[in-house]
């Protein structure tokens, strides 16, 4: 049975969807006015491998992930610039023109991170209607206010009738002491109120009409509303990182609850935060590395250019709910794992059965069906191909046998749990003749040859673009003090 941590309860779970053989999940995806970073990577790989090990234990997934393009202001706050409309302006853009921009750039990356794409990927912009319908049964049921053609959630009635915090675990007076004075705040009842719908300002580019004014929405009830529309009233699963916990997921509970009367999610799941120095990577910060960047290797905390896979491998050897500090060290470290499980793969590929097994892969099918079953623990599962990886260098090296039918488990367990499951990309050797592999590797080689002597007459452009196409496709490529080495 599968266990997972709910962070409403702090325990782990048996997961009981809503409806047998079915699961409905919602997942906050980006807010789309700059490029994905690596703290972008963690919730879209954290949860994609829930979404493949949910359709491997055959369930029927609807998975929903948001694409957040207008009503998130500067600071996460009520008052300030809208981040897209910010962004559109400096650059004497449409807010849709930034957004499309960035869309395109974060679906390349989580294709390059091989993420699976979302059963359906709403925007808020396009669901303006229902987060107005939204709110005014909030306002009917009298847990809300206008103010100034503005509407904010009375979060004090609220707390009166439902726990407000139960999530993240603050009491009320907690967050009166760590709400900020901002400008604007007048028209509150309490600064711990927040935005239900703003007026907008005369400069503000992206408004609608409401009842109350022309405006825009606030950027909590995008996922309550679209939650409700696509997965109903009430569905299994939402997920997300950890610093959305509060205020972002506390607002949505309470919004679900006083306009319906009762809670939307059953299980809420976040990822830990990658770090940096100690110190959570995020654009507010002005201290994260884009996915780009990573697999250019053009950034100067990088030392390298690093591949997706090794991104992929790098996130999944920690469990989701552990904090990840980025190092080069860490990645080299996570780059010659991913190469050794590589190397295993394509050795099991040629294996050859014996009559009996004297090496030891019993009961790995379960292990790592154990492992996933206790809240996604892909490090274990990671440390269980490791071991049957030893098994299988044994074998291949003819220190040991193994029989047809430990054999074929063995390569069943890999394709489900590596490539399925974990996602990787684990390629056989390409079984290419001789001459037809020696005219491969001599192609590439010219193609580096070329590019050395593009830096060598300082024609940047070429050289680049040599290098990020090769990149694009796969390959690994070191400068060193003799030229150039590169692999797949």
């Amino acid at each position: 049975m599968l266990e997972i941590y709910n962070s409403l309860s702090r325990n782990k779970e048996t997961f009981k969807p809503l409806h047998e053989g079915h699961v409905g999940m919602y997942v906050c995806g980006p807010t789309v006015y700059g490029d994905a970073h690596l703290g972008h990577a963690r919730p879209a790989i954290t949860f994609d491998v829930l979404y493949r090990y949910l359709m491997h234990l055959g369930y029927k997934v609807r998975y929903v992930r948001n694409i957040t393009d207008v009503g998130h202001l500067e600071h996460d706050a009520d008052e300030g610039e809208d981040k897209i409309a910010k962004k559109a302006r400096l650059e004497q853009l449409e807010p849709m023109e930034v957004v499309q921009y960035y869309v395109n750039r974060y679906h390349h990356d989580m294709e390059m991170l091989n993420v699976l794409p979302p059963s359906i990927e709403p925007h808020a912009s396009g669901h303006i209607i229902e987060q107005i319908a939204f709110i005014q049964k909030i306002l009917d049921k009298g847990y809300a206010y206008v103010s100034n053609g503005s509407v904010y959630m009375d979060v004090e009635k609220y707390a009166k009738d439902y726990p407000y915090g139960k999530l993240s675990g603050r009491n009320l007076n907690d967050i009166v002491t760590e709400t900020r004075e901002l400008d604007g705040q007048a028209e509150k009842k309490h600064s711990y109120d927040f935005a239900l719908w703003k007026k907008a300002a005369p400069e503000h580019i992206m408004h609608w009409p409401s009842p109350w004014s022309e405006g825009f929405p606030g950027w909590h009830m995008e996922c309550s509303a679209m939650g409700r529309k696509y997965l109903g009233e009430e569905f299994d699963i939402h997920g997300g990182g950890l610093d959305l916990m509060f205020p972002h997921h506390e607002a949505e509970i309470a919004q679900s609850c006083a306009a319906l009367g009762h809670e939307t999610v059953h299980y809420w799941m976040h990822n830990n935060m990658i770090t940096i120095d100690g110190k959570k990577m995020g654009k507010s910060y002005n201290n994260f590395i884009t996915l780009e960047q990573f697999f250019k290797g053009e950034h100067p905390l990088l030392k390298k250019a690093w591949s997706p896979m090794t991104i992929r491998f790098f996130i999944l050897t920690a469990h989701y709910r552990s904090t990840v500090d980025f190092s080069n060290d860490a990645l080299e470290a996570a780059e010659k794992g991913y190469q050794r499980l590589q190397e295993a793969y394509n050795r099991l590929q040629s294996l050859s059965a014996g009559k009996e097994t004297t090496v030891e892969v019993a009961g790995l099918r379960n292990r790592c069906a154990e492992a996933m079953d206790d809240d996604l623990n892909s490090p274990i599962v990671i440390s269980h191909l490791f071991d049957s990886a030893r098994a299988i260098n044994t074998v291949h090296d003819g220190k040991g046998t193994i029989s047809e039918a430990d054999l074929k488990e063995l390569r069943e367990v890999w394709q489900t749990y590596a490539i399925d499951i974990l996602g990787l990309r684990l390629q056989a050797d390409s079984g290419m003749e001789e001459e037809t592999l020696r005219a491969y590797k001599g192609a590439v080689d010219l193609l580096l040859q070329m590019r050395l002597e593009a830096k060598q007459q300082k024609d940047w452009a070429t050289s680049d673009k040599i290098r990020n196409t090769l990149t694009e496709l796969g390959f690994r490529i070191k400068d060193t003090k003799d030229g150039f080495e590169w692999e797949v």
